[in-house]
């Protein structure tokens, strides 16, 4: 039996499987819940346990770890008769590591604590390559002695593991990161649609701007994606929709000017409006080539 806390694991989507069998990998007993049976048997085939409801999974979780889309879904598991809060032991940790608002985190974390459970706020940036090859960077809200006890386990998921304040700041700098990766995206499609429509041999291309200050691990990442137009999910486009909603909404509250960002999340919003909102983020090629004349691109 491992010594490690025992771990209950609820999402398992594109980011949340590989981050749960990289728990796993690393020893720590794992008992995972999600809605897609395909992806509990997934859990099950990697060493995992299954759970038949949230109930079931947290009960006798020393670490909570939850991933799922948005912040609606992370209120439906963590409140109510069947939720985490209701069921989960006292002194156990909730990880939540969705994207989602700052004030739910900062929401949850003051419902869980008179529940006598310990809140952090850890969403990752890195995408599902990441996710895979557990290199996420981990941005984290919290108590600094809740970090402390979480930090072996985040290490076996992330390669860059911050603090950086109090309840919902690792929401704030994602928020943040996901504006970076938004207009780093819509920058280089735009540039795509330069160089082919200039003529240049793309791939050679792209190649010395990586390795200039235009260099990025977005362009790094999302290359291949550009030249050979694969547009599969690894962030979708109705995530990142999500997100730019979330960051333009928290600027302005604080009074935080966007214009780029602004600008856009509308693109953003316009992609997914035209129904690419199950295709990668890298698929804001799409729209800079609709807005060119050139409707050939395809997923």
């Amino acid at each position: 039996m491992s010594n490690l806390p025992k771990v209950a694991w609820i999402g398992l989507g594109i980011m949340g499987s590989p981050m749960a069998e990289n728990l796993i990998k690393a020893g720590y007993p794992v008992t995972g819940y999600t809605l897609e049976a395909d992806k509990l048997e997934r859990l099950a085939n990697s060493g995992g346990s299954v759970a038949g409801s949230v109930a079931e999974a947290v009960r006798d979780a020393d670490v909570i770890i939850t991933m799922v889309p948005a912040s609606p879904q992370v209120e439906a598991i963590a409140y109510g008769p069947d939720g985490i809060l209701a069921h989960a032991r006292r002194g156990a940790l909730l990880i939540d590591m969705s994207s989602i608002t700052p004030q739910t985190s900062i929401d949850l974390a003051h419902a869980a604590a008179d529940k006598g459970l310990r809140v952090l706020d850890a969403p990752v940036s890195g995408g599902e390559a990441g996710a895979i090859e557990a290199v996420l960077s981990i941005m984290v809200g919290g108590e600094q002695a809740d970090f402390d006890a979480a930090r072996p386990l985040l290490e076996a998921l992330g390669k860059t593991i911050v603090r950086c304040g109090p309840h919902g700041s690792g929401q704030t700098v994602k928020a943040a990161n996901q504006l970076i990766v938004a207009v780093n995206i819509q920058a280089c499609a735009e540039a795509v649609v330069f160089l082919e429509k200039s003529g240049v041999d793309l791939s050679a291309a792209l190649d010395v701007l990586g390795g200039g200050l235009a260099g990025s691990t977005v362009l790094a990442r999302k290359k291949d994606n550009f030249t050979t137009r694969d547009f599969r999910p690894g962030f979708r486009i109705d995530l990142h929709h999500k997100d730019m909603g979330i960051v333009t909404d928290a600027a302005r509250t604080v009074g935080a000017t966007l214009p780029v960002g602004s600008l856009v999340a509308q693109l953003i919003a316009a992609l997914r409006a035209q129904g690419d909102g199950g295709l990668d983020h890298s698929a804001l090629l799409r729209g800079v080539e609709r807005l060119s004349g050139d409707h050939t691109s395809t997923a």
